[in-house]
Parts: structure tokens; sequence; C-alpha cells
């Protein structure tokens, strides 16, 4: 059974940082593309940032130059660390994994991410 489990929102004034972090199991982790998606309230949901196999990435135009997704097979987790955060990053974050391109997407139960101004 496959299961995500994020961790590591909160709340975080305007210019902060937080690392969010996704557990997975049942999966196998290391051949796996892993994503973040974000949705806010009223918003269409987001796709943030992606890691694929080899370790290379890909990021929203939104987020490139202060979020970076990483990936640790040895603890079947992927983070995503967040900088110079803005009040529009307030979002659920939700860590997903899929096989590949156009694989089922697995979700996680999301993490809430709120930025003050």
């Amino acid at each position: 059974q496959v299961r995500l489990v994020e961790s590591g929102g909160g709340l975080v004034q305007t210019g902060g940082s937080l690392r969010l972090s996704c557990a997975a199991s049942g999966v196998p982790f290391s051949v796996n593309i892993m994503d973040w998606y974000r949705q806010a309230p009223g918003k269409q949901r987001e796709l943030v940032a992606s890691i694929f196999s080899g370790g290379s990435t890909s990021y929203a135009d939104s987020v490139k130059g202060r979020f970076t997704i990483s990936r640790d097979n040895a603890k079947n987790t992927v983070y995503l660390q967040m900088n110079s955060l803005k009040p529009e990053d307030t979002a659920v974050y939700y860590c997903v994994t899929r096989r590949s391109m156009i694989a089922d997407r697995y979700w996680g139960q999301g993490t809430q991410v709120t930025v003050s101004s």
C-alpha cells in the first residue's frame, strides 16, 4: 500500500524559510518521480517541483530560485526547501509519487504552509 506522509508545514513570516519532508513507503522510491504540488484556497492545484530518478529537477516559474527539491533514496524521503517565502506561497502542499510521466499519481494528505505579510 502506498503511503506518503508530509511534515514541516507551518506559519512563517514573509522572507522566511521552511523545509517540507515527505516519507514514502509502499513504492520503489528510488526509481519513482517525486513531485510537490500546492493548492491555495479558490485556486487550481499547481505543480511546484519535480525530481526524477536520476536526480534532475524541474520547477514552476513562480518558485524558481527560491525553492529546492531534493531526495534521499536511503531514507525514502523527498524534501522541499522553501526560501524567501511570500504570502502567495500560502497553500496546502502535497507530496506526490508516480512511476512514470504517464502513470497514476499517489497523493499524501497535505501540509499547510501559511506565509504572513
